[in-house]
């Protein structure tokens, strides 16, 4: 018993709906998904290496290259999407690191990518909400995360880190453009755009700061740093400048015509991408790519090439092909190469040095493999003489591969779709079933040729015999059998009720095998036409069958989710699948292996012979259900198609490494058809091409002498020429000498005269200024003295003033002193509020400079670098002429310093002749404001002189003021001090009545205790009798259950079972422990209870109580309060009397201001009558007052005392509810 060994050898397939799913590992290496599988693919050596997919997920949905082209991350789905980093430098990729978001909510990851220096990645999840997710993906860190579709939830569907900065990403999508920044943890956005909102669907960065990007209407956007430089369409062959009438322009230059025509490039979807150092290459309409490359002018592209798919020779409609969508670009590391990836599963290349050599003609890309299929495999099948596999594929193509040398020998495509199909064991002859017919049809060397056709439509299986001169094909529910030669129909096998899904021919050609959707598997007689076995199972739609090599064995899978072994009609076993259906099976010829194929697309070696358990390994093989398997006759291989539209070859052998040894004396056949017609025009051909080739010889040998000869003839001319033009410059460089020689002694005699003119002029001039500086001089003396004597006699007068002022001021400043001390506490205050803005302000400053050094330090670099490419372009220009200009430059120096000696002394002249006016002006300003000081002098004298007459009328007003003050004071101080006592025994008063209050809130603290402990005793009560309401159900049960037994006396085998059912219900072990355990709980519970009974007699005894001091309590503390409002109210009478006094005498004093001291007296008596007359009549008002409210303060302590009453009585109730304390509860009957 042994597991059989699978091994992924090679895959013929390439998956183009998954994000970023075409990478240049190195300059031999591409990487692309297939199946459920990554395959590094070797160009040059045709080998592949696999990174299988994990188990657990539903398949890859994007996949991304680290820059230094070491890692790949691989995007699977799953409830919770993951991303597995693989380590490329390793031989077998051995995973790194598996990343997971658990809070995301959605199901995939969209598009990936790495940063510059490979160590962050971000992953971009997929609806409902479209979160960003930023990655240090070696520690396992999410750094942060965004959401960053628009408000309404559009896709998102590309992103990508700058090429120079970790920091910095690229988000696009339908309607979306966004920049982010990554900073203290979080995405920020920046760059807003104030434009039209479009479906983005491809970017890239073609500098550190500009990203271009395209959209589903063929336009290209170029943006910088987030704003909009440049839009133009990828069918333009002119790119355009920044401005926005540039922008103008370039929409103008489209014809209407095309603009309005819904397939012409302009509409043309712009799906891919790709930078590189001369420009970018993009994908705009069907099956081209537009090369851009940079102008000298900034901001500027121009359109050099275009690339398009080439015309499918093998098609009947070669055209078809030029229409398919380029999905994905990629360039190499060395920029040698362009590679595209279709939407029709189809690789193509093209040499960018060769598309640079033709510019501004059409290239077309060459396939960079084979050719693949583009939909669903429905058919396979392999050849016993030769190594070839057969596929036929709903994209309507039949495709001939060579399994020893992992190539594509041939392929056609037809008009219709194949469903099935057979190849014969020669190798020569295939059979396959299109849609209408089941055609027969040749394999020539370069053609696949019809020669037979069946009326057979929609044939769905199909197989020709080991042997090859029979062939059985499926029509509907019967199998019909015929021969290979004469293809006379020999038989029809009819049986079967549903539509044959697999049929099997036995090793020797006398039985065959079927298995269909009516859950039938027949055994047929080829010879006898005859059903020899058969199993039906109705449940199980049968869809794949094999036989063993001896014929005995029969193995199906089908919809029950099993593998079924069956032998003479018995199914002899089966074995589950572990909820996976299986959707095709296969044994090798050996006879010691196993392998079935699921739904899921994976790939199981099952252990042989077969086991109840099923023991198997799984193997990622492909991303959806395998359609077909077969293994070759060797048993070297295993081949499996699958709706993916992907062919794998799997290596295979048993658990000891054995497989079937291939018999060397009979090698592979290599026999091929040709048709004569076929075979005379090759040879026709080739004699023509000889004939060709001997002529082109001979004329090749004559233009190349013709050549030579014109060559050495161009050569003696050359160097005659220049020997000449030597020459010439020699004399040249003799007349220069002499000519600059003559100029240097006129110079020197020009510069003489100069120096002796400038020399008197000078003299002259100093005399001049040194006569009208004394002038000057003098007068400025007399000025002066003029100027001393105003001064004293200003200073004199001031000192007088001063003498006034200081008195004055005095009095000023000892009040502005104490504003002073306010305002400065305010200062204070807010110089601390102002060192708290300016630490806050610091620390946003000091953030804001170290964002600015760091992207002055990326500016400096940049600059710096464009700066050594200049500098050493003007080097390279200067070592040419330095020679000559530094000769011609010495001279003109000689002249320009002698020009600017002469400039300097005329600006010499010209500041000293400003200088002088300039001290005239001075003169004139000083005269002025002496004037202006006299004017202020005066107008201060006058205004001193006021303010000592308003401060005289000032004291006057205050000298009387302070003499009613003190009136005043007199007359409230008596009264104040009876307030204060009043106050006093008021805040004694609602001290007291808080102290009640507090006790009142402790009594009403400890019955709410009481209550809570009366329901915990009650909800005890109730659950005890549910108990016991339980406990004789289940006696009821119980004795229901003996009842029924004691019918079954006679029958003691039904007696004894009905016994043990009865045991096993209601019987258990632990029946002692728990009348134990019952026993002290009915203990505890009875002392419980007698402790709450106690507790709740002594809180009774201790309510009664509390509640007559209460009343007590309540009664004194209303007798006081009446007595204290009556106070209250007799005390507010009083101040409002005294209130209208003191208002009354401050509006006499008012009147009579000239008779102090009459009215003084008057005032006296006026009190004093005042007083004798508020005695009297406060105490006749206070009593009227208190005969009106007595009546309203008795009622409000009648209702308090009713409030009381009645809750006296809710608590009696509430007590007398309660069972007696005396009295003990019915003792509770515990039953088992």
């Amino acid at each position: 018993m042994s597991t059989a060994i699978a091994q992924s050898h090679h895959i013929f397939g390439f998956r183009p709906n998954i994000s970023g799913n075409i990478n240049y590992m190195d300059e031999q290496t591409i990487v692309f998904p297939s199946g459920n599988q990554v395959v590094r693919f070797n160009i040059d050596q045709k080998q592949q290496k696999f990174i299988p997919g994990s188990d657990k997920c539903n398949g890859m949905t994007a996949i991304a290259l680290s820059p230094n082209r070491r890692y790949i991350a691989v995007a699977e789905k799953g409830e919770k999407p993951s991303v597995t980093v693989y380590d490329l430098l390793h031989d077998q990729s051995k995973k790194r690191k598996t990343l997971s978001a658990p809070e995301l909510q959605t199901h995939e990851f969209v598009s990936l990518a790495f940063s510059p220096d490979s160590k962050y990645l971000i992953a971009q999840g997929g609806r409902p909400d479209w979160i960003l997710v930023y990655w240090a993906w070696e520690k396992s860190k999410i750094m942060a995360n965004m959401k960053t579709t628009n408000q309404a939830g559009q896709p998102v569907y590309q992103i990508s880190f700058n090429p120079q900065d970790n920091t910095q990403i690229c988000v696009i999508g339908n309607h979306i453009f966004k920049l982010f920044r990554y900073a203290e943890g979080n995405l920020k956005q920046f760059g807003f755009q104030k434009m039209e909102p479009q479906n983005f669907l491809s970017h890239a960065w073609v500098s550190d700061e500009r990203v271009v990007v395209g959209s589903d209407t063929g336009r290209l956007l170029l943006f910088e740093n987030g704003e909009l430089k440049s839009e133009f369409y990828a069918a333009v062959s002119t790119g355009l400048t920044a401005e926005s009438s540039s922008v103008r322009a370039s929409v103008s230059m489209i014809p209407e015509d095309s603009l309005s025509a819904s397939g012409s490039g302009f509409s043309s979807q712009i799906t891919s991408i790709v930078a590189h150092s001369k420009g970018f290459a993009c994908s705009g309409g069907a099956g081209m790519v537009h090369l851009f490359e940079k102008t000298d002018e900034k901001d500027f592209y121009h359109k050099t090439r275009l690339i398009k798919i080439p015309p499918d020779p093998h098609s009947t409609d070669p055209t078809l092909a030029e229409n398919q969508v380029i999905v994905s670009l990629t360039v190499s590391p060395s920029e040698e190469m362009l590679v595209a990836a279709t939407d029709q599963s189809q690789l193509f290349s093209i040499s960018m040095s060769s598309a640079d050599l033709g510019k501004g003609e059409q290239a077309s890309f060459e396939p960079l493999t084979h050719s693949f299929h583009s939909s669903t495999i429905t058919g396979l099948d392999i050849c016993i003489r030769k190594p070839l596999i057969a596929t036929c594929s709903l994209d309507h193509s039949v495709r001939i591969w060579n399994y020893e040398t992992n190539s594509l020998e041939l392929y056609k495509v037809f008009q219709e779709e194949a469903y099935s199909i057979a190849l014969h064991p020669s190798g020569l002859y295939i059979l396959v079933g299109f849609s209408d017919k089941l055609r027969l049809m040749n394999i020539l060397i370069d053609d696949i040729r019809i020669f037979k056709e069946l009326t057979i439509r929609g044939c769905r299986e199909c197989a020709f015999s080991n042997g090859g001169h029979l062939f059985a094909a499926v029509h509907g529910n019967v199998i019909q059998v015929y021969s290979s030669t004469t293809f006379e129909n020999v038989s029809n096998l009819k049986g079967h009720n549903g539509k044959v899904r697999s049929i099997a021919w036995s090793a020797d050609d006398s039985k065959l095998i079927s298995s269909g959707m009516d859950g039938a598997v027949y055994e047929w007689s080829a010879a006898q036409a005859k059903r020899v076995n058969e199993v039906v199972l109705k449940t199980c739609a049968y869809s794949g069958v094999t036989v063993s090599p001896n014929g005995k064995h029969t193995y199906a899978v089908g919809s029950d989710k099993s593998l079924k072994e069956i032998t003479e009609s018995q199914i002899m076993r089966t074995v589950d699948s572990n909820g996976i259906t299986l959707t095709q099976v296969a044994m090798s010829h050996s006879g010691r292996m196993l392998f079935c194929g699921t739904v899921t697309g994976a790939l199981r070696s099952i252990k042989f012979p077969l086991t109840d358990a099923g023991e198997y390994t799984e193997h990622q093989a492909h991303a959806s259900q395998i359609s077909k398997m077969k293994i070759t006759y060797d048993d070297q291989y295993l081949i499996t198609v699958s709706e993916d539209a992907c062919l794998m070859i799997w290596r295979v052998s048993d658990k000891e490494g054995r497989g079937v040894k291939h018999d060397r004396d009979v090698p592979y056949a290599e026999e091929i058809l040709i048709t004569k017609s076929d075979l005379e025009e090759k040879n026709q051909l080739m004699s023509e091409l000889k004939t060709r080739v001997e002529e082109l010889k001979m004329e090749n040998e004559y233009q190349l002498r013709l050549k030579d000869m014109n060559y050495n003839e161009k050569i003696k001319e050359l160097t005659e020429k220049f020997i000449q033009e030597m020459e010439n410059l020699k004399t040249k460089n003799q007349v220069l000498k002499t000519e600059k020689e003559k100029e240097i002694a006129k110079h020197e005699e020009e510069l003489a005269e100069v120096v002796d003119k400038h020399s008197k002029d000078m003299q002259d001039l100093e005399s001049t200024n040194n006569q009208k500086l004394m002038l000057e001089y003098e007068k400025y003396q007399e000025l002066q003295a003029k100027s001393q004597r105003m001064q004293e006699d200003y200073e004199r007068q001031l000192q007088d003033a001063d003498e006034g002022k200081e008195q004055a001021l005095e009095e000023l400043t000892e009040y502005y002193e104490t504003k002073l001390q306010e305002k400065s506490s305010q200062l204070e205050q807010a110089n601390d509020e102002a060192r708290q803005q300016q630490r806050e302000y610091e620390e946003t400053k000091r953030q804001i400079e170290e964002d600015a050094d760091r992207e002055i330090l990326d500016i400096k670099n940049k600059y710096e670098r464009r700066l050594r490419d200049e500098i050493e372009t003007n080097m390279r220009l200067k070592g040419e002429s330095g020679i000559m200009r530094k000769k011609f430059n010495s001279l003109n120096k000689e002249i320009d310093s002698k020009n600017e000696e002469i400039k300097t002394m005329q600006q010499e002249k010209q500041k000293l002749e400003n200088v002088i006016k300039s001290l005239e002006k001075d003169i004139h300003g000083l005269k002025k404001e002496i004037q202006e000081r006299d004017e202020t002098i005066q107008d201060k004298e006058k205004r001193i002189y006021d303010l000592k007459k308003k401060n005289q009328e000032l004291e006057k007003f205050k000298f009387v003021l302070d003499y009613k003050i003190k009136e005043l004071k007199k007359q409230i101080e008596p009264r104040e001090n009876d307030i204060k006592a009043m106050k006093e025994q008021i805040q004694e008063m609602e001290s007291e009545l808080e102290r009640f209050h507090k006790q009142n809130t402790q009594l009403e603290l400890n019955i709410t205790e009481l209550k809570q402990k009366l329901k915990a005793t009650d909800r005890e009560l109730h659950h005890e009798r549910q108990r016991v309401r339980d406990t004789e159900a289940v006696i009821k049960i119980m004795k229901t259950d003996i009842h029924n037994c004691v019918g079954f006396l006679q029958e003691p085998k039904k007696l004894k079972e009905s016994i043990k059912k009865i045991y096993d219900t209601h019987v258990h072990d632990d029946s002692a422990e728990s009348v134990s355990v019952d026993t002290d709980i009915q203990k505890e519970y009875s002392r419980q209870r007698e402790h709450l009974e106690r507790s709740v007699a002594s809180y009774r005894k201790k309510l009664a109580k509390d509640t007559e001091i209460h009343r007590a309590d309540n009664v004194r503390i209303m007798q006081e309060n009446v007595s204290l409002i009556k106070e209250i109210n007799d005390l507010r009478r009083e101040l409002k009397l005294t209130r209208t006094q003191v208002h009354d005498l401050e509006a006499s004093l008012g009147t009579n201001r000239s008779k102090i001291a009459p009215g003084k007296n008057a005032g006296k008596r006026l009190e004093t009558a005042t007083t004798m007359s508020d005695a009297s009549g406060g105490r006749s008002v206070v009593h009227h007052n208190f005969e009106e409210e007595a009546p309203r303060i008795i009622d409000m302590q009648k209702m308090e005392i009713r409030k009381l009453r009645n809750q006296i009585m809710n608590l009696d109730e509430q007590l007398a509810r309660r069972p007696p304390s005396g009295g003990k509860l019915p003792p509770m009957v515990l039953t088992q």
